[in-house]
């Protein structure tokens, strides 16, 4: 499987988003505050209010119960309905069409255009265009005393909404055109790399494999001279002759795998060329790290009801080594492991004894570049570009990752979570 194969889902980067509603919101406060208070315009103060508090709540949903650091499509789709919708009803209360706020209804579709998915876009694009209908023929009047003078032909106030949609179409046209310009040459860039990278690896590995081959090549002759001298030697003791016969096969054996590997370097292990069961991906990948860690890792299955195979999927092993690696790397002296698959959910949990996440960053796990200048242990620190690739990896995957500080142990906790249905179907 090629990497990036199971994460071709569009995504919106959630801290960004936030930022832009907070900037909206912000803006719609002062506004309908300012005309209230300050100069003393007539309209439903108290309902404008309660709409723009619709788009607050929608906001802390994002910050404290939605974990993820990116919105998928269908997160994103209805997070921008919302912003739609509340954008209407305060328009709605403030003169519909005539308002010249009107233009900022077109922005939420606009802004996906370029981030979301085509269906996604359209279905946005209509349900805006009908909210420009509505506001076209229902609304309150504009603020008071403004509503009093504001009269206009018939021709000038239809032609308000035609010009939104059009602009609406224009742009939203556009912005998907160069959208989907600029993903073919960002992924044609990305398999670029990815074939550079590979071909870099592929003669680097065959040149090591060459020069070990050669290097090996006069120790095993020699092992091998050995062993032929010490059979004929002893070839009446059947028990030693055993064991002298099977080291000579594997002296052999050696030979072929360095001849292999220099003529293929290519050829992949067994580990990435197989479909496992998710407790088999566990424990190869923490053999990987016992044979170069002093730490202990406990692996713990609590409950394994559905032991299915698992596509092979590169990033659903980079996304796992990337978070027990970290628990490797921050641990005093254990790591914990725990699995629990039942027939609806698979859920992998990683502790370990050290530390834990500093305060302050905690509420910021999953964006690239975060470092803490409280760490004390200086060799220890990283730019928190581990976190960032296995969250993103693993959330690509159908997964939820929630990191916190453990309440059982002293250090890090992090809890990834799949649906059976989306896990056996990457």
């Amino acid at each position: 499987m090629k990497f990036f194969e199971t994460s071709k889902q569009y995504s919106l980067k959630k801290s960004i988003y936030l930022n832009l509603r907070w900037i909206g919101i912000i803006g719609q406060l002062i506004s309908v505050n300012l005309v209230y208070f300050y100069f003393n315009f007539e309209f439903d103060f108290v309902s404008a209010n309660l709409i723009i508090l619709i788009g607050i709540i929608s906001n802390f949903y994002l910050i404290f119960i939605y974990k993820k650091t990116q919105l998928t499509d269908r997160s994103a789709f209805i997070h921008l309905i919302i912003d739609i919708v509340q954008l209407s009803g305060l328009i709605y209360l403030t003169g519909g069409i005539k308002n010249p706020f009107i233009i900022f209804l077109i922005i939420p579709s606009v802004f996906a255009s370029s981030n979301l998915g085509f269906r996604t876009n359209s279905i946005l694009v209509f349900i805006t265009t009908v909210s420009i209908v509505f506001l076209s023929f229902f609304s309150k009047d504009l603020p008071s005393p403004l509503g009093y003078h504001f009269h206009v032909s018939p021709y000038y106030y239809y032609s308000i909404p035609i010009a939104l949609i059009i602009a609406l179409l224009f742009l939203n046209y556009f912005a998907i055109i160069f959208g989907v310009e600029s993903k073919l040459r960002k992924d044609a860039l990305n398999k670029m790399e990815e074939i550079m990278a590979k071909e870099h690896e592929m003669l680097s590995l065959g040149g090591q494999a060459a020069a070990a081959a050669h290097s090996l090549g006069t120790p095993l002759s020699t092992i091998k001279i050995i062993t032929q001298e010490l059979s004929k030697q002893l070839k009446d003791q059947k028990e030693v002759i055993q064991d002298i016969e099977l080291l000579s096969s594997q002296v052999e054996r050696c030979n072929q795998i360095l001849k292999r590997l220099s003529l293929n370097p290519n050829e992949e292990d067994d580990f990435i060329d197989e479909d496992l069961a998710m407790k088999d991906y566990l424990k190869e990948i923490i053999l990987s790290f016992k044979e170069t860690s002093k730490k202990e890792f406990i692996f713990n299955i609590s409950q394994d009801l559905n032991s299915k195979k698992i596509t092979k999927s590169i990033e659903l092993v980079y996304g796992l080594r990337n978070f027990i690696g970290n628990a490797n790397k921050f641990s005093k002296s254990k790591v914990f492991i725990n699995l629990k698959s039942d027939s609806n959910f698979t859920v992998v949990t990683i502790e370990d004894d050290g530390r834990g996440y500093p305060s302050d960053i905690l509420s910021k796990i999953g964006e690239p570049y975060l470092k803490s200048p409280r760490f004390i242990d200086k060799e220890k620190t990283g730019l928190g570009l581990g976190l960032f690739i296995g969250k993103t990896l693993l959330e690509k995957n159908f997964a939820s990752v929630n990191c916190w500080n453990s309440r059982t142990r002293s250090g890090a906790e992090v809890i990834i979570k799949w649906k059976n249905k989306d896990l056996f179907n990457l």
